[in-house]
């Protein structure tokens, strides 16, 4: 008979392991425009100066860096790929997100334990008197030995989800965690990249100061000249000195800021930087034509958006979980071994021993616990949809600021261009009258100071356009793809 009660409550556990109470998942909905706004066919303000390039004409991959034709900058993102102790601590996590899977999914089987045992004993005189002894004597009370070998076994089936549920969300959050490896990845891609571009900046600053001081060296020494021979006064020759001496001192500033972003980099790149140099180079990369795509392929090319939709998956899971606490668990036991007072006749069929035996537990008040739980899940899931929504919304916005940034940078940049052509021309003229007697030298400081400050400028638009560059391959995800997520 207890054989046939096991037997029937297995059966149920079988026919009710379908349950399942989470809600059915659907990704979130939100509108997606057809076009970004600042897309060629969208913006009629656009120029032919930078357009975003076609799918056809190029695609972006893995080693999205590659585009800007840089081998120093290659070199360095390889290194920060495989030694950036940020870009470890998110590996760690995920190693540890799928050791927790493997964990929850245990609990779909039994647990088996064993208990081995060995025990001196002796009866009293009142058990012997009714021949309770061992061996059939009942006329000793000497001590024996009792040798055990028991098996337990343990199983509680998913009757309602419960587990399968965990195993879902715990699987869900493992895939998160995935594109969370990749997110992280990707940023420390862009800001190695970003911090490069930033010291070969400082480089090209320094370069452009130099050459204006080699510039104001000469204007001084015309103007001490001058000034030997009556025709200049010696506040000619004190702005001309000044000028220099006031160049020289930022050219030394600058170099301030370039060990910070070597610094930076080595950190980036796992190194420490008192090992770490780069050599001196001005800045000469040019911006990469990069292929924006459609609004709808950003949810799969951002690794940050795939995150936020798992974790909406899994809070969906958890609502399952919750659910599951309102019906009762059941509980199935069995034990079976062997023991003898003999070592050599344990492991025999006389010494075996079993037992099989059920539980059913529920909970009959908790005070509304439970209704809570479940509320609790449900809130944490509006919010999870909330993020995912607001994930994807500013990955909208930071692609079209990119863009923006692109096109508006690269009219800005010719303009730039223009005004330092002009400023030059300006500073020829102005030296020349001021040689010729005509005018002070304070015209020939004047546009001395607006061309500098005219070459500063194009070297700093340069900057920006190529730091937009790398925000706008950041922002639409660095060529990676959710078909990259681990499928568990």
């Amino acid at each position: 008979m207890p054989g046939c009660v096991l037997f029937f409550l297995i059966c149920l556990a079988a026919l009710l392991a379908g349950c399942n109470f989470a809600p059915r998942y659907s990704r979130p909905t939100l509108p997606i425009p057809a076009a970004y706004k600042e897309s060629a066919t969208n913006n009629p303000q656009g120029t032919n100066l930078w357009q975003p390039a076609q799918p056809r004409d190029a695609v972006l991959r893995g080693r999205w860096w590659e585009m800007f034709g840089d081998p120093e900058l290659n070199a360095l993102e390889i290194q920060a790929s495989a030694s950036n102790q940020t870009i470890a601590v998110a590996w760690a996590n995920l190693l540890s997100a799928r050791a927790v899977v493997r964990e929850s999914r245990a609990q779909y089987f039994p647990t088996v334990t064993t208990t081995p045992g060995v025990a001196e004993s002796q009866l009293s005189s009142r058990a012997t008197q009714f021949g309770f002894v061992p061996g059939g004597s009942s006329t000793t009370r000497a001590p024996f030995t009792t040798y055990s070998l028991p098996f337990d076994a343990t199983w509680v089936p998913d009757l309602w989800g419960r587990i399968r549920n965990t195993v879902k969300a715990n699987s869900f959050e493992a895939q998160a965690t995935a594109a969370d490896l990749e997110n992280t990845r990707l940023t420390v891609q862009a800001e190695v990249a970003v911090d490069y571009f930033e010291l070969r900046a400082q480089d090209e600053l320094v370069q452009v100061l130099n050459a204006t001081a080699t510039a104001y060296q000469e204007s001084l020494a015309l103007t001490q000249v001058r000034f030997q021979t009556g025709i200049a006064s010696e506040q000619d020759v004190t702005q001309a000195s000044t000028q220099l001496d006031t160049t020289l001192a930022q050219a030394t500033g600058l170099a301030i800021q370039r060990a910070q972003f070597e610094h930076a980099i080595a950190v980036l790149t796992g190194r420490s930087p008192s090992t770490f140099s780069i050599a001196v180079e001005p800045l000469k990369t040019k911006p990469p034509d990069i292929p924006s795509g459609v609004p709808s392929q950003l949810l799969e090319r951002r690794p940050d958006i795939a995150a936020a939709e798992r974790r909406v998956a899994e809070a969906n899971a958890q609502i399952g979980v919750a659910k599951a606490a309102y019906f009762p668990t059941l509980t199935l036991t069995g034990s079976a071994g062997f023991q003898s007072t003999s070592l050599s006749d344990l492991i025999t069929w006389p010494s075996a021993v079993w037992s099989v035996g059920s539980t059913l537990a529920e909970t009959i008040f908790d005070a509304g616990l439970r209704g809570a739980t479940v509320a609790q899940f449900r809130a944490a899931h509006e919010r999870t949809v909330a993020q995912y929504r607001q994930t994807v919304l500013t990955g909208f916005q930071q692609v079209e600021d990119n863009l923006a940034s692109m096109r508006i940078l690269a009219r800005q940049l010719q303009q730039q261009e223009t005004a330092v052509t002009s400023s030059g021309r300006n500073l020829a003229l102005a030296t020349e009258r001021y040689t010729s007697g005509i005018d002070s030298y304070l015209n020939v400081l004047t546009a001395q100071t607006t061309l500098l400050a005219n070459r500063q400028t194009l070297v700093s638009l340069r900057l920006q356009q190529l730091t937009a560059s790398v925000q706008l391959v950041e922002a639409l995800g660095g060529g990676w793809n959710v078909d990259q997520l681990p499928k568990r």
